[in-house]
């Protein structure tokens, strides 16, 4: 009897052994689904998160530019008025070159906005002449707006084939298509005017450090459109007169202080600005460069909803009627 006993609880024991191996498989199992569900909610959830996110920054940016485009509609209000009160001049102190804000548009959405006399600054476009030949007197100015900064002068003719109509150096310091063609990745010049002072960037070895420098002294309008001596910065109005020659920028800021102090009037004049000049044929080849009235403007809106910030950068335009519109859009300065 004791052979059947021993087989019977061998038996028992391996039966037992099974249940517990199936229950261990059940174990995992179990535990593998349970993580497998967590992960798919995780999933469901995150996506859930992300799509009320994306909707609220949709919504957001939607909300902004609206409140961009009121600002605009403001600023024309604005520019509109104060050429009725005087078509023949602007200048600082007229009441459009005062920032709006910070002022809460609706509950939880802030807007600041300025504006800038763009024709203050000298325009890259006038370097090359409407039939693709260099302007003699903006390129000298260019030249010594750059020493001015500190900077190499060899930039001026690089930029000029890099405007005008031919694919032949200027100079020995020009670059064309072969030079470009070398770059990683290759390029070519665009022969024609530029849209934005950014495509400095695009000269070989100019950098952003020299672009910060300068940007704020230079902009990228029409070709032929004029300096405006009232709101020109010192180093600008500089460039223009002889060489060595640093009426309005050897004290820094003072140009700033004069029109601050002043009457309320332009600041120099173009009578004022043509006394620096000593040599009178001199004044009679740069006096088409300036005049004393602007047409192009900088709207610079900042809108903040929440946590959120948005920048607008619109380029408003006034026509010969008074009318004015914003003519180019972008969410950089430049």
């Amino acid at each position: 009897m004791r052979p059947v006993l021993s087989l019977s609880r061998a038996h028992r024991q391996r039966r037992c052994a099974a249940r517990t191996a199936q229950r261990g498989v059940a174990l995992i199992v179990a535990i593998l689904l349970v993580a497998l569900g967590t992960i798919l909610a995780a999933a469901v959830a995150y996506e859930n998160a992300m799509t009320a996110r994306r909707g609220a920054g949709t919504f957001a940016f939607d909300e902004s530019l609206l409140i961009a485009q009121g600002a605009e509609a403001l600023a024309a209000y604005g520019i509109r008025q104060f050429f009725q009160a005087d078509p023949q001049h602007t200048y600082i102190g007229q009441g459009w070159d005062k920032p709006v804000g910070p002022m809460e548009v609706v509950p939880g959405v802030m807007l600041e906005a300025s504006l800038e006399d763009m024709q203050g600054r000298f325009n890259l476009n006038n370097l090359v002449k409407n039939d693709g030949t260099p302007d003699a007197v903006n390129v000298a100015a260019f030249t010594k707006l750059l020493e001015l900064l500190g900077l190499e002068t060899k930039w001026a003719p690089m930029l000029v084939d890099w405007i005008d109509a031919d694919i032949v150096p200027q100079n020995i310091d020009g670059a064309e298509d072969s030079v470009y063609m070398g770059q990683t990745p290759p390029y070519r010049t665009p022969n024609r005017y530029i849209t934005s002072a950014s495509e400095l960037l695009a000269l070989p070895g100019f950098g952003r450090d020299r672009y910060l420098l300068l940007a704020p002294y230079v902009t990228a309008l029409p070709w032929k459109t004029t300096i405006n001596v009232c709101t020109a910065k010192d180093k600008v109005l500089d460039a223009f007169l002889a060489s060595g020659q640093t009426d309005f920028s050897s004290t820094a800021g003072q140009l700033d202080k004069n029109r601050a102090a002043g009457s309320g009037g332009c600041f120099p004049t173009l009578a004022n600005f043509q006394a620096a000049f000593a040599d009178p044929k001199v004044w009679a080849q740069t006096q088409s460069k300036f005049g004393q009235t602007s047409v192009y403007f900088r709207l610079t809106s900042l809108i903040t909803v929440g946590s959120a910030e948005f920048n607008l950068y619109s380029l408003m335009y006034r026509d010969a009627t008074g009318a004015v519109r914003p003519i180019q859009r972008s969410f950089t300065p430049d």
